[in-house]
């Protein structure tokens, strides 16, 4: 995927840091990711690999440092339209089924004009699951409901935090075949791993956060 020199990154942090009582998480942090890149952010446990992805989306505050998006300082009113963010916790509501959770949350954060709750449901393998309720689901079968409402979400960055857990090794499949096709659709995704699992490796760059001493 060609870029013109002079086009900024998709999202650019400088001198990113977090501490938390008085001690540092991470930082400071200088990365950058491209539309059409993925970055893989590896480390241990209590590396700060969450908090990093919580800061980006604007779940907690920096301690210093700045994000740009598109090479504009980004703004909390921006986040909600150009992330999207998984997390550990599905943000599912456990008495709706899958068709309307998609369909609440598609009406809060918007949806891909080439997508839809049936097509979602199928790409990720839930289409005979469209009317169970969340709350009789599988663990695995909430982190595909979550992936499904990643796959209508209309923003170019994806945060990924740990997407292969609860997973079979079909599921990992679907986050690698999911991430690629926002790479190739002209996104871009942040993921982070401790494990051997990582997304397709299409323009892929790593950042190595190591747990304070």
């Amino acid at each position: 995927m060609s870029r013109s020199d002079d086009r900024p990154p998709l999202l650019a942090a400088r001198g990113l840091r977090f501490s938390r009582d008085d001690r540092a998480v991470f930082g400071p942090l200088d990365f950058a990711v491209e539309a059409g890149e993925a970055l893989l952010v590896r480390g241990d446990n209590g590396a700060g690999k969450t908090t990093l992805l919580r800061v980006l989306a604007g779940l907690l505050d920096a301690d210093t440092g700045s994000v740009d998006i598109d090479g504009v300082p980004i703004a909390r009113a921006m986040r909600a339209g150009t992330m999207a963010y998984l997390g550990h916790l599905p943000g599912l509501k456990s008495d709706l089924d899958a068709t309307a959770n998609l369909a609440f949350l598609a009406a809060l954060q918007g949806c891909r004009a080439s997508q839809s709750i049936d097509s979602a449901l199928a790409v990720t393998g839930l289409a005979a699951h469209a009317h169970t309720p969340v709350r009789r689901m599988s663990a695995g079968q909430k982190k595909r409901l979550s992936l499904a409402r990643l796959w209508m979400s209309p923003a170019p960055l994806w945060l990924l935090d740990e997407p292969y857990a609860n997973l079979d090794l079909q599921g990992i499949e679907l986050v690698n075949r999911m991430v690629r096709a926002q790479l190739d659709d002209g996104g871009a995704a942040l993921v982070t791993t401790h494990g051997a699992y990582a997304a397709p490796p299409v323009r892929t760059r790593e950042l190595l956060l190591e747990a304070a001493a």
